[in-house]
């Protein structure tokens, strides 16, 4: 938990924390709502988000988010649980709850943009705000914010949705918008979003509301979640790992395989076989298990993949996404994401949906 240093990568550490240690607190539980009442001191991810979170206004009301709208609030699921002991969190959570739906630009479509000075739709927003926004939603009652929540991820889909028939068509593009436009199918971009939308999922199966249209928003979120790991577990890999871009075979440019996507998005088919084992069944637990070999193994040259210190390797480059160059000293979000593909799976076990 040393790596972090920017808001997105404290949210995924607590993430990562959380359902490592104490998953019945997480959405992934069997009951996390009513949200309760706990000691900060006794839930590691809580004590660590408390040192991480920065109290501020507008956009930066969690942290600093260096322009992003999205980053700052990947803590807010932190906060409400902190708040539940300390106004001074559930002030901060309300107003960045209503910063994110009230002020922050949006897109064409309605989309809530993942910058605050332009609109632009990035694929990591829908890991970092929707999870939030769902788990105050339900925490406060809030039917109409909880619609919202779910609505978001179907903006968001219709506008990143790559346009294609190939193999892997269902996954998304990185960025639309003017400032950072980036069209290509970043597998870290998918993930996060696979990943986001697994949470919110989760969030509405289990909310302790009458939601008249809960069925729907399940199917609706379940498909958009198998479209991407059916597009992802057809694009072409390389070694077993999915490509940086997934359909770039250039292993010199920026086809190379990468653990970080794919250790998320192999966390998320174990989610999902426990969360719809109707839809991810056999095959799919099947491809996760495979991956997640391949990640505790060698590559081709005989290298692990986990070095003896716990670096997992090789990952992007969590800043430079067009790095040709494999990330080879610890990547942040990386690193989480494997704590999050081994929780799912330990999940997915206790649950006698996947195999030891």
């Amino acid at each position: 938990m040393s790596l972090p240093s920017h808001s997105w990568e404290y949210g995924a550490a607590a993430e990562a924390l959380l359902e490592l240690y104490d998953p019945h607190l997480s959405v992934f539980g069997p009951a996390p709502f009513p949200v309760p009442i706990v000691e900060k001191e006794s839930v590691m991810s809580l004590a660590y988000a408390s040192k991480k979170i920065v109290i501020g206004r507008g956009q930066d009301g969690l942290s600093n988010g260096d322009g992003a709208v999205g980053d700052p609030v990947s803590l807010g699921v932190s906060a409400v649980l902190l708040g539940k002991a300390d106004q001074a969190y559930a002030k901060a959570v309300h107003q960045s709850m209503g910063y994110v739906v009230g002020r922050a630009p949006r897109f064409w479509n309605g989309a809530i943009s993942h910058r605050a000075s332009v609109a632009e739709l990035w694929a990591d927003f829908i890991y970092m705000a929707p999870p939030f926004l769902a788990y105050y939603a339900v925490d406060t009652k809030n039917l109409t914010l909880l619609d919202e929540t779910v609505k978001q991820c179907s903006l968001y889909r219709q506008i990143l949705r790559h346009n294609t028939k190939a193999s892997y068509k269902g996954v998304w593009e990185h960025i639309i918008g003017p400032q950072s436009q980036d069209k290509g199918l970043w597998s870290t971009g998918n993930a996060w979003a696979a990943a986001g939308m697994t949470r919110v999922l989760a969030t509405v199966m289990k909310a302790n509301l009458n939601i008249s249209w809960r069925n729907h928003a399940v199917d609706e979120l379940t498909g958009y979640i198998k479209e991407i790991v059916d597009g992802v577990m057809h694009a072409p890999a390389d070694g077993g790992l999915l490509r940086n871009y997934l359909d770039n075979t250039d292993r010199n440019n920026h086809g190379f395989g990468e653990t970080s996507g794919t250790s998320l998005m192999v966390a998320v088919v174990y989610r999902m076989a426990v969360l719809k084992p109707d839809v991810f069944g056999k095959r799919y637990v099947q491809w996760a298990d495979a991956v997640r070999k391949t990640i505790g193994g060698r590559d081709v040259n005989g290298s692990p993949h986990v070095t003896v210190s716990g670096v997992v390797t090789p990952a992007v480059n969590p800043l430079g996404w067009y790095d040709p160059k494999p990330f080879t000293s610890g990547s942040p979000e990386g690193q989480c994401f494997v704590v999050l593909m081994y929780a799912a799976w330990r999940d997915c076990v206790l649950e006698e949906k996947c195999s030891r």
